[in-house]
């Protein structure tokens, strides 16, 4: 009997050919690892802060897509995997997954594994969208960090403090957003990913490694 409804995996980067880094196939692994019958939900269209990948047609390689492929060729069924192809960022990821995927199928009981890195900021949002309007019998959320071993020091250095400064203004903004509608009038109206007036503000240096 699986003991989670679903495995949910964030996207974080994908490379030529749709090939993924080393810290994104870590949370697929260990998703294959813990698979006992469950769903596993992959998550993400791309980044806004590199150019997207094509492939030999000309189209995007999304990042789910690829985490997908990759799950495919660890042998697991292909009915057990969902695939979301429209967010860009962590709370898109949660937001999409939740309203995609997780709600529509009646999913209760989900696992959200992440690199270390990611892990502080992915579990707020996670909890933060997950819990606005939540049904009566709410969601049992868990959570397991994929190592970040191998990723370069100065790279991984850089994220850690993007992640830090992130989360503080998450946590900032989080306390005017008290429901699924104003969650997602916030998206399409303020969120420079998201809303059709704003353009997003792209990172560089060394953290562009982690994407």
């Amino acid at each position: 009997m699986s003991k989670y409804d679903a495995i949910i995996i964030p996207g974080g980067g994908v490379r030529e050919n749709g090939a993924l880094p080393l810290w994104v196939t870590r949370r697929l692994d260990r998703a294959v690892e813990l698979h006992s019958g469950e769903y596993i939900i992959t998550l993400s269209a791309g980044t806004v802060h590199k150019t997207a990948i094509l492939n030999e047609s000309g189209f995007p390689v999304f990042e789910s897509a690829a985490g997908a492929n990759y799950l495919l060729k660890q042998g697991m069924k292909p009915e057990k995997i969902l695939s979301e192809t429209i967010s860009y960022d962590t709370i898109g990821n949660a937001y999409f997954a939740r309203i995609i995927h997780v709600d529509p199928m009646e999913l209760r009981k989900l696992l959200v594994i992440t690199s270390e890195f990611h892990m502080p900021r992915t579990e707020a949002i996670f909890r933060w969208v997950f819990g606005l309007d939540a049904p009566a019998a709410g969601y049992e959320l868990s959570f397991e960090p994929a190592s970040d071993e191998g990723i370069a020091e100065e790279i991984l250095a850089s994220r850690i403090e993007r992640e830090r400064r992130s989360l503080e203004g998450f946590f900032k903004k989080k306390e005017r957003i008290r429901t699924m509608r104003q969650l997602h009038d916030w998206l399409y109206w303020e969120h420079d990913v998201y809303a059709a007036s704003l353009r997003p503000k792209q990172a560089a240096g060394e953290v562009l490694g982690s994407y």
